[in-house]
């Protein structure tokens, strides 16, 4: 939902910064790897119960996963290697956190419950796996209620009214549910008849058209050699 409703006003608005990192000599995936080291910060933050230090850290551990893409636009350096290089960083940060949370509830609260962030991770890989696999198969799986940018957001808020933590989370445990549902039947639709599936389909029919114009074209050639041979034939008879 905020990729396609803000993605566009966040880009501009981060463009300038992206143009000054140029000059530090940074790379996107320095930054990249800054933000990681930052959020296993945060996590052992939250793990140990300092929720207000782990927020102030998952923060600043975003900004830079908001800037390595400005950056890369802004020195002509985007590539396929970097995107899944950042993509997959934000999963082991993903991973990380809500680790990290489990641990505090573990020791806090129960085991059980300690099993309520790692179920987020669960259902948002998921989410993550049907949109890779779906842009491999040429469909579009973006979208839903709860993509990253607003699991964070609601992490944060939990993490700044520790009472509510628990009942964010479950808020975003369902609405995770719902969007992996969104995203499964979209995909579903879509899959009706794949991109790549109808171009093997075209493909096919065109080489089946194009062999059978070739046999046509040879029948017609042996016919007029025939025909040209009978009417020598007769020529041949009436001289």
């Amino acid at each position: 939902m905020f990729d396609g409703n803000f993605r566009a006003s966040v880009d501009r608005a981060v463009k300038p910064i992206g143009a000054g990192l140029r000059r530090t000599g940074l790379s996107p995936d320095h930054l990249t790897v800054m933000g990681l080291l930052v959020a296993v910060g945060a996590a052992v933050s939250i793990g140990a119960g300092h929720l207000r230090v782990g927020l102030v850290l998952v923060v600043l551990a975003a900004l830079p996963d908001l800037f390595d893409g400005a950056l890369a636009k802004a020195s002509n350096t985007s590539s396929q290697r970097g995107a899944f290089f950042d993509s997959v960083i934000d999963r082991v940060t993903d991973a990380f956190l809500f680790g990290g949370v489990a641990w505090h509830f573990a020791s806090t609260e129960s085991a059980h419950m300690a099993m309520l962030p790692f179920a987020i991770l669960g259902v948002s890989s998921t989410i993550s796996y049907q949109r890779a696999k779906a842009e491999s198969l040429g469909l579009d799986a973006k979208g839903g209620l709860m993509e990253r940018a607003e699991r964070i957001i609601l992490f944060c808020l939990g993490l700044l009214i520790p009472p509510l933590l628990i009942p964010i989370l479950w808020v975003m445990l369902a609405l995770t549910v719902v969007t992996a549902i969104q995203r499964f039947v979209k995909v579903w639709k879509q899959a009706d008849v794949a991109p790549v599936t109808r171009a093997k389909i075209e493909m096919r029919q065109h080489r089946r058209q194009s062999r059978k114009v070739v046999r046509t074209e040879r029948r017609r050639t042996r016919i007029s050699r025939l025909s040209g041979q009978v009417r020598g034939d007769r020529d041949r008879q009436t001289q």
